[in-house]
């Protein structure tokens, strides 16, 4: 067995939730631009997460779950998913991003991961958000989890896999047994074993270093 941890916004999924939510409380480009900066590695992740929470302060709660519904994931993504989980892997999501959204995509396309870490937006009485956000993977960082994972289901580090495409991801990157990069940020490329651009591609890299049995 092995244990496959997956970032969600911009890997996992080609939605950006903190997107989705800034559009609909009408502060996309404020958002948009933090988080540009957070994946190029010029803001901290934590940082970054806190002034777009902010930002989102007052946001409805019918607004925010129309904005959490919108979340999809990638084209292939569900099909890999349950392949990896029929040959035994343990997949997981570890993601800055938000566990509503990720709930969301996931059962939209009637798939489901064994693990889900990421982090919330607290909610007033009214439902709005508070502009608050919470979580393991605002401070704490995904080398970190991958490992206490690792250790938790009894997968070697060696046989961990990590996909990721922006700079909060090159922590577990760095540690993962295989580092796979969806399209990965400059800053982040050169730590990557392989590089793909879809979840077909991604397939056939896990086929090739054994992961997978058949990728079809």
């Amino acid at each position: 067995m092995s244990l496959i941890a997956f970032d969600f916004d911009g890997t996992l999924s080609d939605s950006e939730m903190t997107v989705l939510l800034a559009e609909r409380a009408g502060v996309a480009d404020e958002v948009a631009e933090i988080t540009e900066r957070a994946m190029n590695d010029e803001l901290s992740y934590a940082e970054s997460l806190y002034r777009r929470a902010e930002l989102l302060e007052g946001l409805s709660a019918a607004d925010a779950a129309d904005a959490f519904d919108a979340v999809r994931i990638r084209p292939g993504a569900a099909r890999l998913i349950e392949h990896l989980r029929e040959e035994g892997h343990h997949v997981a999501v570890l993601t800055g991003g938000f566990e509503r959204g990720v709930e969301a995509a996931l059962a939209r396309e009637g798939v489901a991961v064994d693990t889900i870490v990421a982090n919330r937006l607290p909610t007033g009485p009214d439902g709005a958000l508070t502009g608050e956000a919470e979580g393991p993977l605002i401070e704490g960082t995904k080398d970190d989890a991958l490992a206490d994972l690792a250790a938790e289901v009894g997968v070697p580090m060696r046989e961990t896999v990590a996909v990721g495409d922006g700079a909060n991801d090159l922590p577990m990157l760095e540690v993962a047994g295989l580092a796979v990069g969806f399209v990965p940020k400059s800053a982040v490329r050169p730590v990557c074993d392989s590089v793909v651009a879809s979840m077909y591609r991604l397939g056939k890299v896990l086929e090739a270093h054994g992961v997978l049995a058949d990728a079809e």
